[in-house]
């Protein structure tokens, strides 16, 4: 019984020291090796940081293209779904709301037109990108806006669309706040 209770006391020190200690540590030493330490992609402006590169964020303006809906509202302490399922009313009214306002925000475009991620959350709340069809139906709306000629919004789309690796792994996606970055800096140029 000694024996045995002397064995599991070693055993728990081990463990105590290497789970409390020596793993937290090494998993901080790898996060001081990633980009940026460990705190992320950061995006800047004249050295201002505006913004995380892999982290949705909010544009509501009309002269900005949209990312995907947030059921966080776009908090990453708290990244998350929305839980419901396709068959709950209190779903079904809020994408109801989100393609009725869609549908104001952007005329001309026709219900079934709206890709389903422009009105859908995604399971982390906080997905930074879009496909290049919802930038793409986003570009009519922006161009009244900006008085930006079409043709010159869907060539920067194009230009910040990103193809999957050997063009197969992964659907392509444009970076919305690097979209919205570039789209700022044309607008400048003008």
């Amino acid at each position: 019984m000694k024996k045995n209770l002397l064995i599991s006391l070693k055993l728990t020190l081990v463990l105590i020291l290497l789970c409390s200690l020596l793993y937290p540590l090494l998993i901080a030493g790898i996060g001081k090796a990633a980009p940026n330490a460990g705190k992320g992609e950061t995006v800047s402006i004249n050295g201002k940081v505006v913004g995380y590169e892999k982290i949705g964020q909010k544009f509501a303006d009309d002269k900005y293209f949209w990312g995907r809906p947030s059921a966080v509202d776009y908090n990453a302490a708290g990244s998350a779904g929305s839980n419901k399922g396709p068959s709950n009313p209190d779903y079904l009214k809020t994408v109801a709301d989100r393609i009725d306002s869609f549908l104001v925000h952007n005329p001309g475009i026709k219900k079934e037109e709206i890709p389903a991620e422009m009105v859908t959350a995604s399971g982390s709340g906080l997905d930074p990108d879009i496909s290049p069809l919802s930038a793409m139906i986003q570009i009519k709306r922006i161009a009244m806006v900006r008085n930006i000629p079409e043709p010159t919004l869907k060539a920067l789309v194009e230009t910040h669309t990103e193809i999957p690796l050997a063009g197969m792994f992964g659907p392509s996606k444009v970076n919305v706040l690097k979209l919205n970055i570039a789209l700022d800096n044309l607008q400048q140029k003008k």
